[in-house]
């Protein structure tokens, strides 16, 4: 069959849509643009947002019109908690987060039988994380190894535990004989993701902790920079930060969650932390590495949040100096807690979002103009206008004129910044 695959959400959709590809590339099928006629198409949804329900619902109606005979395939969080709405859409299969390599069974099941399928577990009750071989189809440059599935934190404004169950951890030994595989193949940085790393391993024997699988995947994969994804604060300590700084081929960039600089919006969210908490981890990163890129993300007009609340919120955000930051309006998630509190009129929430995006825009700009100057190792991955472009350790955008880098790392001097990109020359 020729199958186009849309992906929507983050970076561990992105890793589970890049097995499917291999799997199904080893099955015999070809692997074709979503936008080109297909016997069959995979959205993977995503439903972390209102926003993202309906561009996952966009998609599964583009390839239904696209090719009205194609099998139309469904699955991630957004058919995982809203299974009658994709329903309501006519499509062939409804699978939702688990069992990825189960669900193609059932796609090749759907297209031979031409009979609509429904698979569906209670996501509560999962205990087995599913191992899915890591690395794309595409030029080899980064690659990511998904080490943890689910969440127990159970924040108010947040649907992801309902649709991914509980914490399961893939086991330390096979984390590194995949990070070793995937250098060997000739990948030259690894992204560590999951879909919340701070909890990986509590559920393992001897309960081990992030840093320690850190320091095995670093070990095993020893060319390759390692890049950790999203963190909870709480797991920044200075044993961490110790150890962690020992390790040569780690990049330098943390995102640390916050949603809020305000402690009381921060209890209504059922965050596990406080703002002196939070700052205690920017500020060790800080002394640990040099000039680390820490970033994070912002929720603005959650429930209950007054102008006070705010005005604390962007004070805070300038004390912790954020290379980046991401801004969203607060995005009602039906049957979660936050869904029943006192909502904040949304042309509010628009302007609030508007002046902190502004902040992030600020704050971003003066950790790019820090970099001038300094020396970068930059993993060169496209070219674009007649230059090479990649990233930086701490993962921001650098340039140098000129192509045929790609897939190579490179000392890289800053000598500029232009429209948020680092400008530079080779050294």
């Amino acid at each position: 069959m020729k199958i186009g695959i849309y992906t929507l959400g983050c970076k561990v959709n992105q890793y589970e849509t890049q097995a499917m590809e291999r799997e199904l590339a080893g099955r015999g099928h070809e692997l074709v643009p979503f936008e080109a006629a297909a016997d069959a198409y995979i959205v993977n949804t995503c439903t972390v947002t209102a926003v993202s329900d309906k561009k996952s619902r966009q998609m599964i109606r583009r390839a239904r019109k696209r090719s009205p005979q194609a099998v139309v395939a469904v699955c991630g969080c957004y058919a995982q908690t809203r299974p009658e709405e994709v329903r309501a859409l006519e499509v062939d299969l409804i699978a939702g987060t688990g069992d990825r390599m189960g669900f193609l069974d059932l796609l090749e099941q759907a297209a031979r039988e031409r009979e609509p399928l429904v698979s569906l577990d209670e996501a509560l009750r999962r205990r087995q994380f599913e191992v899915l071989p890591a690395g794309g189809l595409a030029a080899r440059t980064r690659a990511m190894l998904k080490v943890e599935d689910g969440c127990a934190n159970f924040c108010t404004y947040c649907i992801i535990p309902y649709a991914r169950g509980p914490v399961r951890s893939l086991p330390l030994e096979t984390a590194a004989a995949e990070a070793r595989r995937l250098a060997a193949e000739g990948y030259r940085e690894l992204v560590v993701t999951g879909i919340e790393i701070s909890s990986w391993g509590r559920d393992l024997p001897g309960r081990p902790s992030l840093i320690d699988l850190l320091e095995e995947v670093c070990q095993a994969a020893e060319g390759l920079r390692v890049r950790l994804g999203s963190l909870e604060p709480r797991t920044i300590t200075e044993e961490f930060c110790r150890r962690a700084a020992a390790l040569p081929n780690l990049c330098p960039h943390f995102h640390l969650s916050m949603q809020s600089g305000c402690d009381a919006t921060l209890r209504r969210m059922n965050r596990k932390y406080d703002t002196e908490r939070y700052y205690q981890s920017v500020e060790l990163l800080n002394g640990f590495f040099s000039r680390p890129a820490v970033t994070t993300d912002l929720i603005v007009g959650f429930p209950g949040e007054t102008e006070a609340e705010f005005a604390a919120t962007l004070a805070f955000v300038r004390q912790c100096a954020f290379a980046e930051m991401h801004v969203f309006p607060y995005s009602i998630r039906t049957g979660t807690p936050a869904a029943s509190m006192e909502q904040v009129p949304g042309p509010c929430k628009e302007e609030r979002a508007a002046r902190a995006g502004a902040l992030a825009a600020a704050l971003h700009k003066a950790y790019l103009s820090g970099c001038v100057g300094r020396t970068y190792d930059v993993l060169y991955e496209q070219t674009a206008g007649g230059r090479s472009q990649g990233h930086a350790p701490n993962y921001m955008v650098a340039a140098v004129p000129g192509e045929g880098l790609h897939n190579q790392v490179l000392p890289t001097r800053i000598t500029a910044v232009q429209d948020g990109i680092l400008l530079g020359e080779l050294v």
